[in-house]
This record gives structure tokens, sequence and C-alpha cells, in this order.
């Protein structure tokens, strides 16, 4: 493919990631432009600042549309670890939830929150590599292993079924919807 330049190159990257059931990475995403990843970054920031609901997960770029399907949504508290990071999360994906991001109250800056996107136990595994490869901190570091995770599935009765792995196996702090 040719090099695509300016808003002719976003609007091209907007429906390549509309049209993806998976997020697409940066570098998959400079690739099929002929830029590099960091012009990616920037034009999805553009993207961003015109409203486009996208967002930066650890897989790469997803474009937030609209579900035709509502689905169950879910906040739970947690308390570990960095170590028991890899052994929470598939607990939560092997009960059939997908975890869209984990939030820390930090004394400074308030609520912050990271999206997770993991929905199964390769994610996960691709997750920690990530974390791992970067050596970048998880947030849970900031708050003495407290964090909460927005948890979603297909119904109610699976985010019941994950909470309660996750109280059987000494994660679960508080609940709250």
């Amino acid at each position: 493919m040719k090099k695509l330049f300016g808003e002719q190159r976003r609007q091209f990257l907007l429906e390549k990631i509309r049209a993806s059931a998976q997020p697409m990475t940066g570098s998959e995403l400079a690739a099929l432009t002929s830029v590099s990843r960091q012009v990616i970054v920037g034009d999805m920031t553009l993207l961003k600042a015109k409203g486009e609901p996208i967002i930066a997960t650890s897989q790469g770029y997803l474009y937030l549309a609209e579900r035709t399907t509502q689905e169950a949504s879910r906040r739970i508290a947690c308390r570990h670890q960095p170590e028991d990071t890899e052994r929470e999360l598939k607990l939560l994906v092997e009960s059939g939830v997908t975890v869209k991001d984990v939030s820390i109250e930090h004394p400074v800056y308030g609520e912050l929150t990271a999206g997770i996107h993991v929905s199964s136990a390769q994610e996960v595994e691709s997750f920690m590599k990530r974390v791992h490869d970067t050596g970048a901190s998880y947030l849970l570091e900031l708050t003495d292993g407290t964090h909460l995770h927005t948890i979603t599935a297909p119904d109610y009765a699976t985010l019941e079924k994950a909470v309660s792995v996750m109280r059987d196996n000494g994660f679960l702090l508080v609940e709250t919807e």
C-alpha cells in the first residue's frame, strides 16, 4: 500500500479498527499505512480528541462501537500482591468474564484507570508477557495491592460465578455495584 497522509490516513485507520473484532496493534496499523508506530499513536490521539470511542489496550487499539446486546457489568474490589496478578486474571477469565480495566484510588491524582481487556487465558498470558517484557509496574503496587476491576459477561449469573471464585480464592475485598 502506498503511504497515506494526514486525514486520509486517519480515516483509513478508523475504518480498520471499526471493522476489526480484535484489537489492532500500533505496529500492525503502522505497517498498513507505511508510517511509524509513533505516527499511529499521534493519529489515535487526534481521533480520540474528535470524539471517536477508541481505547488503547495491552493488545492494541479497539473501537468501542455501540453494542446491540446488553452486557452484564460489575465492579469488584480486590487485593493481592503483584505476583498473584496472573492467577487473579486467569481465574476471572476462566469464570467466563472479560476483565475490562483496573482502577486504583491515588492520593494525588484520584482514580486512575487502565484498560486491560482480557477474556481468555491466552490474552492473559500475552498481557503478562508484555508487562514482563517492558518492566512495567502494576497499578496495585501504588495501593498495597488494593484495586478495582470492571468485569463484564453475557449475563449476571456468569458475573456472580466470577465473584464467587474471587471470594473463594481470597482475592475479593468488597463488592461494589
